[in-house]
């Protein structure tokens, strides 16, 4: 009779362990793929009749807490791919203009973001203060570009993240920032092309690893905070976030439509309602609306940097506040009277900045595409006469728009380096700044690093023998 009943309480324990079993496992069924169900499920057999590997709490919330833990905590792990120090500047924040700030900074890639130590991580993370985080930078959806517009600085590259931010990084060695390049673009082809879709799953495994409570606490503090206005469009977006892909194509097709319906460039000049620009037009078609062979504009920049920016330091190099920059450029494009004199281009870095963006913009480079390999080639020679004749009939050869602008331009530049004791701006300085600028290849096949080289060596050479390549035969 005993043995009989310690057989049935025997048989219960086993089918109460059983039916535990079942419900861990089809808690897993729920919110795994289909391997991990296997792993998770082999782990939580039995060993032996009567005992489980782990003890399971009976308390409903901490039974679900438990599980979600066990299954989201490797999905979330992030593997360091490479870290060390570069150069960084942070010049948007959700698509608002900053100020360009340099600072060196522990960078700590990822397999989907970076994130921006003053110091090594370790050091760092022992430093933080409670509750604060490193600066990140979300991966997904970002865009990785070389820039030289943005920067003075050579091998400078830029990251754009789908919120708008922009960061700038750099580093003076070629092989380190190649490396960083290659790395970080390498992480982001990786990840998935749909942003919305990363951003959701993201908040879905932050929601799973907070318990209920929290959760409702952290809306209903959210909501408190929130203006009476603004509670019901948040419970909207809470409860309707499904159908923000609807939306987006909604928008994005009746956008289109418009784009299709507006009329041509063409038609809005020929009906005055669009005037020829400064900036950004041909050189040759500026000069034909002036009936001269060197923009009014540019001549204007250099009186102005003569009668008060010769003793600038660095001058031409420092850049002037952007917003003030685009403001003249809007004036100048309205054709509006321009008078440089005025208070509110006071800065004379604004002038100087305003008259590398009207070279820079440029559809056709100050020297032609079509003379550019031959410029280089003239760089090349080794005698150093040889060097300076082919550069000289090159120029003699030049469309008179360019080469007179030409000219006006290197004359005002020698004036400069005459005061490089002051404005600290030698002719190699000017060379590095008016190099890319005047001069590039139409399409950039070869190696840019060394195309550079030769735009900064064509450029001094310019400046170093002035006299002697623009000197005419009448000279």
């Amino acid at each position: 009779m005993q043995s009989s009943t310690n057989s049935d309480t025997s048989a219960e324990k086993l089918n109460s362990s059983h039916q535990s079993t079942g419900a861990v496992q089809m808690r897993i069924k729920n919110a795994n793929s289909h391997h991990d169900r296997l792993s998770q499920s082999k782990s939580m057999i039995l060993t032996d009749i009567g005992k489980v590997t782990e003890p399971i709490s009976r308390h409903r919330r901490n039974h679900s807490q438990h599980i979600l833990k066990d299954i989201i905590t490797p999905l979330e792990q992030l593997m360091v791919e490479k870290e060390g120090y570069l150069q960084k500047a942070k010049i948007a924040d959700g698509g608002k203009k900053l100020r360009k700030n340099w600072s060196t900074s522990w960078i700590v890639l990822s397999n989907r973001k970076i994130e921006f130590y003053k110091e090594s991580k370790q050091q760092a993370l022992s430093n933080l203060k409670t509750g604060q985080k490193p600066e990140c930078l979300d991966l997904c959806g970002a865009h990785i570009e070389w820039t030289k517009e943005k920067s003075s600085r050579k091998n400078v590259f830029q990251i754009t993240t789908v919120s708008g931010n922009e960061f700038l990084l750099q580093s003076d060695i070629d092989f380190i920032i190649l490396d960083w390049f290659h790395a970080i673009k390498n992480a982001i082809d990786r990840l998935p092309k749909d942003q919305s879709c990363t951003s959701r799953n993201v908040e879905l495994f932050k929601i799973q690893r907070s318990s209920s409570t929290e959760l409702l606490d952290h809306f209903d503090r959210e909501i408190k905070e929130q203006k009476p206005e603004h509670r019901k469009s948040l419970i909207f977006r809470l409860q309707h976030s499904a159908s923000d892909t609807s939306d987006k194509s909604r928008v994005k097709s009746r956008l289109k439509k418009f784009i299709n319906r507006r009329p041509s460039l063409k038609t809005l000049q020929e009906k005055g309602l669009i005037k020829d620009q400064i900036f950004g037009s041909h050189l040759h078609k500026v000069c034909e609306r002036e009936n001269s062979t060197v923009p009014r504009f540019v001549k204007q920049c250099i009186e102005a940097v003569e009668k008060r920016g010769l003793d600038v330091d660095g001058i031409y190099r420092v850049s002037g506040n952007l917003a003030t920059i685009q403001k003249l450029r809007f004036i100048v494009n309205q054709e509006e009277k321009l008078n440089l004199d005025d208070s509110q281009w006071e800065d004379i870095h604004v002038v100087t900045g305003a008259l590398k963006m009207f070279f820079r913009e440029l559809p056709e480079p100050l020297f032609p595409y079509c003379f550019f390999e031959q410029f280089v080639e003239a760089i090349k020679k080794q005698d150093s006469n040889m060097r300076i004749e082919a550069i000289k009939a090159l120029v003699q050869k030049l469309p008179p728009p360019n080469r007179d602008t030409m000219k006006i331009l290197f004359g005002h530049l020698t004036k400069i380096v005459a005061k490089a004791s002051k404005n600290l701006m030698s002719t190699q300085s000017l060379g590095i700044v008016f190099g890319p600028t005047l001069l590039r290849a139409e399409n950039e096949t070869g190696n840019m690093a060394v195309h550079m080289v030769y735009q900064n060596q064509i450029a001094e050479l310019m400046l170093s023998e002035y006299n002697k390549i623009f000197s005419s035969k009448e000279d």
